[in-house]
C-alpha cells in the first residue's frame, strides 16, 4: 500500500494516538508495512491471545502485533513484544513474567530500522 492511500485512511481516524502513530511510522521506510496494517479499519485490526503469540515465537524475538494483545493463555518465553495496545489482563501477565512490553511508537524509537523485525498478523495454525 502506497502513502497515499495510508493519507486517506488516516483522515477518518480519531484517536490521538492511532493518528501519531500511523504518522510516525509513514515517516519510516522500516516501518510502513506496520502503517498499513494499523490504518485499517478497527473491526479488521488484529486481536491475538498471549499463547497464540507463544506458538509463534522463540527466545529473544523482537515481536511486533499492529493490533490488541489479550490476556488469555500464558507467554512463557522471554521476547520484546510490541502492539498498538494491551489488555489490562494482558499487561498483568507480561508484567509479572518480566516481559518487556512496548506500544509501537516506543517500538520505533528503539529499533528505527526495524532489525530483525517479527510481525503476527494471524492466528496458529497448525
Amino acid at each position: 500500500m502506497n502513502k497515499t492511500k495510508i493519507e486517506k485512511k488516516l483522515r477518518r481516524k480519531t484517536n490521538p494516538e492511532l493518528v501519531e502513530t500511523i504518522i510516525n511510522s509513514k515517516k519510516n521506510k522500516a516501518w510502513l508495512k506496520i502503517s498499513h496494517m494499523i490504518s485499517t479499519p478497527r473491526r479488521n485490526m488484529v486481536a491475538l491471545n498471549l499463547d497464540e503469540i507463544d506458538k509463534q515465537t522463540k527466545d529473544k524475538d523482537f515481536v511486533v502485533v499492529p493490533g490488541k494483545i489479550l490476556g488469555n493463555g500464558e507467554l512463557n518465553k522471554k521476547i520484546t513484544l510490541a502492539a498498538f495496545s494491551f489488555s489490562a489482563s494482558a499487561k498483568d501477565k507480561l508484567n509479572k513474567s518480566k516481559i518487556e512490553t512496548l506500544t509501537i511508537n516506543e517500538a520505533m524509537k528503539k529499533n528505527p530500522n526495524a532489525k530483525d523485525i517479527k510481525i503476527i498478523t494471524e492466528k496458529w495454525k497448525k
